[in-house]
């Protein structure tokens, strides 16, 4: 019981220790300022998952704010999935969003770059024949071995996407316990494979039953969906990838320019 309430007792002083700040001559609602501290503190890990906030009452005086003023904040991260309300405990962090820009690069070194300790699971790690979609995606006849890499990821214990990859059989060799350690992309890098561009897919879709006890999510709740083929610096197809995201877990983040 003691350790219990000592362990309490810590994830609200991650809370109590935060400092925020807010403009109350900006015309921007108090509300919206702090769960945009919360949000930035989430994704940074100064508020990791189980941190409790404590009750509104002790937010609103602390802050000098009024309790609805707190509560619509909370609530605004409590509907992204940031928190969590739990009875007879409190406030409570889940997780932190994924944000990815679309550039080049793994989910694995995205999340190991914003300190959210990625994990994975290997599904499969085999060799069969390439389907027509496979074969075309990667330029190779229709038939011709390809390994087949099914992974879940995972971040503090939830999971974040299903992965599905193919790639030439004799590209290289993947070792399932070492996948279950690192990233595809890092272990291709390490194997003299230069990355040089992709052509990506971005699109949205409804969560099969099986999808949605891999990911922790009901049948029909709403994925984000990512297809990617990469290319070498010879200009050689080396992977093909069909990723699926929890939407409430993981965003894309674009940045768009004007056209002269």
């Amino acid at each position: 019981m003691a350790e219990t309430e000592t362990a309490r007792q810590a994830n609200v002083a991650a809370f109590d220790s935060l400092e925020v700040a807010l403009d109350r001559g900006s015309p921007i609602p108090l509300y919206y300022q702090l769960a945009q501290q919360l949000e930035s503190a989430i994704e940074h890990g100064a508020l990791a998952p189980g941190n409790l906030l404590g009750n509104e009452v002790d937010i609103a005086a602390r802050l000098g704010l009024s309790r609805p003023t707190v509560r619509q904040a909370i609530q605004s991260l409590v509907d992204k999935g940031l928190l969590v309300r739990r009875r007879g405990i409190g406030t409570q962090v889940v997780h932190s969003q994924v944000r990815r820009s679309l550039e080049l690069s793994s989910l694995y070194d995205d999340l190991a770059a914003a300190g959210q300790s990625p994990a994975t699971r290997v599904l499969r790690n085999e060799i069969e024949s390439a389907s027509p979609e496979v074969a075309a995606a990667l330029g190779i006849p229709e038939g011709r071995d390809v390994i087949v890499l099914e992974r879940l990821r995972s971040t503090y214990g939830e999971p974040v996407a299903h992965l599905c990859n193919y790639l030439p059989a004799t590209l290289l060799e993947l070792d399932t316990e070492r996948l279950e350690e690192t990233g595809l992309y890092r272990m291709m890098r390490a194997a003299g494979i230069t990355l040089h561009s992709a052509h990506q897919t971005v699109g949205a879709r409804c969560a099969t039953a099986d999808e949605g006890t891999l990911l922790d999510e009901p049948e029909g709740a709403a994925l984000l969906t990512m297809c990617r083929t990469a290319y070498d610096d010879t200009g050689r197809a080396v992977e093909y990838g069909t990723h699926v995201y929890r939407a409430a877990r993981y965003t894309f983040d674009f940045q768009l320019f004007v056209r002269p």
